[in-house]
């Protein structure tokens, strides 16, 4: 996996999106009751369930790569010249 210097602030501006698109498909609690390490995962199997991203390989389903799809999906969403992605 290739990292790029601003993948933290990715990764949060992908949880911000995420959550934000729960909150449209209906769930409304998630900031509140759940952890970031488990919304990483809800957001990441509520992408998949939509498909907005592609699902990884059971053996590789961890947390590490569950971020980094994150990362991904939201450089495909931000412009070519998003401040995040230079």
């Amino acid at each position: 996996m290739k990292k790029n210097k601003n993948d933290a602030k990715l990764l949060k501006k992908a949880l911000e999106l995420g959550m934000a698109f729960a909150k449209k498909q209906g769930y409304n609690d998630l900031e509140r009751y759940v952890s970031s390490t488990d919304k990483v995962e809800c957001i990441y199997r509520l992408l998949v369930q939509y498909k907005q991203i592609t699902p990884l390989a059971v053996d590789q389903e961890d947390g590490v790569n569950m971020k980094h799809k994150l990362v991904l999906w939201i450089s495909r969403l931000l412009p070519p010249d998003h401040e995040l992605l230079k």
